[in-house]
């Protein structure tokens, strides 16, 4: 190694000494171990994730499954152009925009309040078993919760049969009213993932400093103080990013709950992006169509992404990079 030093009259300074470089093989071999841990996870991504992105380009072509994509006519900006124009398309989006409108605004800050409440209960035996009832639907399959909700709304239904019974109210056909449809949908995904994503901000909940609340206590504040000055500033960084994350997914309302939930009476007030492009692209075979309408999807959700983090860390808050 070399040995630089450099003295004054009167003053030592100490040696300083060149680190030896390491190559990267040197590295990656040394270090072989760790990433042999993220390689399932980097592969399962390349391969379900960012090889199917070569098939976007049947968005520009008219595809034929004959023709392949290599010998598919190409035709530009055709299908993006038809669907700004397409007035179905337009419809769709509402419904889409509609819904991550209620999902933001009444299913997103259900999870919170529940972590809330759940930290001020201070009976442990009944906060754990709390908690599995809670998180325990995250596990049902959406076939068994909309199976559930169709016996529990049907015309003959449970509901039905009890306001009947006790009330004399004639039946309700809560599943085939178009007004009820998108509040049905957040109602399920309330009840299904609400449980889960507690467990996320009881976690964010616990990894608050004591002390604060020891001192919270100590200047006189009472439970909500605590919580609107402790609690809550504690858990803004995982919800700042969970926002962030939901806003990412507006224009990706989940397919299969809202599938399994569509009838011939619900379809015009419920059809949304995941659903339309199923029916355009699986149904009707329109393959191209139905990537563009995809691609169109992926951009926005990644132009929302970067806006609120970029505003998230404006507001001087913690963003996802």
């Amino acid at each position: 190694m070399a040995l630089q030093s450099a003295e004054a009259p009167g003053q030592q300074v100490p040696p300083v000494y060149r680190k030896k470089k390491v190559s990267l093989l040197a590295r990656l071999w040394k270090e072989r171990f760790i990433h042999m841990l993220v390689l399932p996870g980097l592969l399962y991504f390349i391969i379900y994730r960012y090889i199917p992105m070569g098939g976007l380009v049947i968005g520009f072509q008219d595809y034929s499954v004959f023709k392949g994509f290599l010998s598919s006519d190409w035709v530009g900006l055709k299908h993006f152009k038809e669907l700004f124009s397409d007035k179905e398309v337009v419809r769709v989006i509402l419904n889409t925009l509609y819904l991550s409108f209620l999902m933001l605004a009444v299913a997103f800050p259900v999870p919170i309040v529940l972590a809330i409440m759940l930290n001020e209960v201070k009976f442990e035996p009944f906060k754990r078993t709390m908690q599995s009832v809670l998180y325990l639907p995250h596990f049902f399959s959406w076939v068994i919760v909309v199976s559930l909700v169709t016996l529990f709304l049907k015309g003959e239904g449970i509901l039905n049969n009890m306001l009947g019974d006790w009330f004399g109210i004639a039946p309700i056909q809560f599943l085939i009213k178009p007004d009820l449809f998108m509040p049905l949908i957040v109602a399920e995904a309330i009840w299904k993932e609400s449980g889960w994503g507690t467990i996320i901000y009881l976690a964010a909940i616990a990894g608050i400093n004591p002390e604060l609340y020891e001192a919270a206590i100590v200047d006189g504040a009472g439970r909500w103080r605590k919580i609107w000055n402790v609690t809550l500033p504690g858990m803004r960084p995982t919800i700042v990013i969970l926002m962030i994350l939901a806003l990412g997914n507006v224009l990706d309302s989940g397919f299969e709950q809202i599938f399994l939930n569509l009838n011939a009476f619900t379809k015009q007030a419920g059809n949304v992006l995941d659903t339309y492009v199923y029916f355009k692209g699986i149904q009707d075979a329109q393959f191209s169509f139905a990537a563009a309408v995809g691609m169109f999807k992926s951009v926005v959700g990644f132009v929302l992404i970067i806006a609120a983090n970029k505003f998230a860390k404006r507001m001087g808050g913690e963003g996802l990079f």
